[in-house]
């Protein structure tokens, strides 16, 4: 039976973080000395400004659950976790645990590099608040975890970088804690180590003793392993829900971004070329825009359609062409040709298309559509008029739980490579 396919709702509640609010002062100005410091004091210069962290943070883990915990950086992910771990403590509201929490933050963190890899265990263990008895105890599956048998009484600073980051993981993830905090950590190692840790945590999400708060921006990792998360947006509970739908949230969040992002810094551009018409366009072609109908998080049964619209008077022959940029990989893997796509109608119009997804595997993509007319000295080939770049372009992104090589482009539904026999 999956016992975390369950509700958790009757399961005890292991964590509960009640109207938390966190701020930090932030140096402005300092003073000098006394008299300076009586000056500032006197005319309300407080030499600091306030920033607000977290906002009334609310929300409650029950054992046995895989918690995700994301949002973009400088949402307050990390200042939570560190509450949440006792490492700093919350300007308002309460948080309570009810069992042993192992917070693993930062790999490597509380390492010694003078000491060998036997020693940083018992002190690694001490840190997190185990006794020399309870790390003896779990000594043995650390370092066969670790795969280091035969480095242990060497000095740390001798092991590579890989090494020590399989170390310090072993350490957090095989110490015996009923609720264990990790930040960020789930792509350590190389790559067989990272099939380790992934059969590790499939078997944790299995085990209803075991709860597990995850922060990461892999939305992958939430959909694989947590079957709830909550999305931190400018220090507030922007989304919570099943790890589906805000892994979605954050996915569109991301994309929001990029667009204000993009924007500010084509008004800067703008400014200070004092450009009439948006980057890409110009007095031939003031409309061109690539507008997404199908929803921006697709899967890839379903082809992603989006329309064209643009405003083109000339009495000539023009083409649509439209490129498919990989946001996350780079590069261009298909484009339609110069030529597919020749318009019928002038002026204000809008054209229908759709894109197959079936091909390709998890990622980010970009719509880069141009507007072209025949060039007069070679028939082959045609001249760019104007291109739908920034606002103008159109992104989308495939979450399939179909695909499982993320990394790689092509899904194995589009291509896989057989072996010949001899």
């Amino acid at each position: 039976m999956n016992t975390k396919t369950n509700s958790f709702d009757q399961a005890p509640v292991v964590l509960s973080v009640e109207h938390v609010a966190k701020s930090f002062k932030l140096p402005t100005e300092q003073a000098t000395g006394l008299k300076q410091a009586f000056i500032n004091w006197t005319k309300g210069i407080k030499g600091y400004k306030e920033q607000r962290v977290l906002r009334d943070i609310s929300f409650e883990v029950h054992q046995g659950e895989f918690f995700g915990i994301v949002g973009r950086n400088g949402g307050g992910k990390s200042t939570l976790l560190k509450l949440i771990s006792g490492i700093y403590v919350p300007d308002k509201g309460s948080i309570a645990t009810n069992g042993k929490l192992v917070p693993f933050i930062e790999l490597g963190v509380g390492f010694n590099p003078e000491l060998t890899g036997r020693e940083n265990v018992y002190l690694n263990g001490a840190l997190l608040g185990f006794t020399h008895e309870e790390v003896e105890a779990m000594y043995d599956d650390i370092v066969a975890f670790a795969e280091l048998e035969e480095f242990m009484d060497q000095k740390l600073k001798n092991y590579s970088s890989g090494m020590q980051v399989r170390l310090a993981f072993s350490v957090a993830i095989k110490a015996q804690g009923d609720i264990l905090v990790l930040d960020e950590v789930l792509a350590v190692g190389d790559e067989a180590f990272q099939r380790k840790c992934d059969a590790y945590f499939s078997e944790v999400r299995e085990d209803p003793t075991k709860t597990v708060i995850l922060v990461t921006h892999d939305m992958a990792a939430v959909k694989k392993y947590c079957n709830r998360a909550i999305l931190i947006r400018d220090g507030e509970i922007a989304a919570s829900g099943d790890s589906g739908t805000v892994s979605e949230q954050y996915t569109l969040d991301n994309l929001a971004q990029e667009k204000k992002d993009a924007e500010r810094e084509r008004e800067r551009l703008a400014k200070k070329a004092e450009q009439k018409y948006p980057n890409g366009l110009n007095e031939r072609c003031p409309i061109l825009k690539t507008i997404a109908v199908s929803p921006q998080v697709c899967v890839s049964s379903e082809p992603f359609k989006f329309d064209v619209e643009y405003q083109f008077d000339e009495d000539t022959d023009f083409y649509l062409a439209v490129a498919v940029h990989d946001i996350r990989r780079g590069g261009i893997p298909y484009d339609t040709g110069s030529k597919t796509f020749k318009m019928t109608k002038r002026g204000h119009q809008v054209a229908h298309f759709e894109l197959p997804l079936d091909l390709f595997n998890n990622g980010e993509f970009r719509l880069l559509t141009s507007l072209r007319t025949p060039n007069p000295n070679n028939d082959e080939i045609t001249d760019a008029v104007a291109v739908a770049l920034d606002d103008n372009a159109c992104e989308f992104v495939i979450r399939d739980p179909r695909n499982t090589k993320n990394y790689a482009l092509l899904s194995d539904r589009a291509m896989q490579i057989t072996q010949l026999n001899d």
